[in-house]
């Protein structure tokens, strides 16, 4: 940035003086490179994301598979445990609920795992 000189300081108490704001934002953004340290707007979505269920009561388990559904993800394997409360309840939510629609498809990967396929966030069927 400039240094200041003696004729800089007898401007700037002369009672006229307007420093010229646009330029001192410019030059600031510039020395600071604020530009390149601001993140985008719109994080890139994950291609998959692996939810795990466990230790997880039935209220959390739903609130963290709608939030999922609402990303805009398109893909996720989904792990409930093989017993247990949450592997009954996340078929039934998958195949009757207000999930249902977010969901084209669901594929069991083994006793207490599912591959999702969700909705485009743009695709208006629901």
């Amino acid at each position: 940035m400039k240094h200041l000189s003696d004729s800089d300081i007898a401007k700037m108490i002369d009672t006229d003086f307007q420093p010229d704001e646009t330029r001192t934002r410019h030059v600031v953004r510039t020395e600071l490179r604020l530009g390149q340290l601001i993140p985008s707007q719109n994080p890139p979505i994950p291609e998959r994301i692996v939810l795990d269920l466990h230790y997880k009561t039935e209220e959390q388990a739903w609130n963290k598979i709608m939030e999922l559904a609402k990303s805009g993800v398109r893909n996720a394997t989904i792990i409930t445990g093989a017993s247990g409360i949450l592997k009954i309840k996340f078929q039934q939510w998958a195949n009757d609920s207000v999930l249902s629609p977010y969901i084209i498809s669901v594929r069991p990967i083994n006793n207490g795992s599912f591959d999702v396929k969700f909705r485009k966030k743009s695709e208006p069927d629901f």
